[in-house]
């Protein structure tokens, strides 16, 4: 004999959404801070390390 087995398979779709826009205000923050560091770290060595 054989056995019928009715199986229903149920599909999920997974869209993975990201927001451009989200993506790069942050990488221009993030590109604000390396530039404010470096600006700091230069004139630390342009101004203040010459007068030591």
């Amino acid at each position: 004999m054989a056995t019928q087995r009715n199986v229903d398979i149920e599909e999920r779709h997974v869209e993975k959404k990201s927001d451009s826009s989200l993506v790069a205000s942050t990488f221009i923050k993030y590109a604000a801070y390396v530039i404010i560091f470096f600006g700091a770290l230069y004139f630390l060595v342009r101004y203040v390390f010459p007068m030591f």
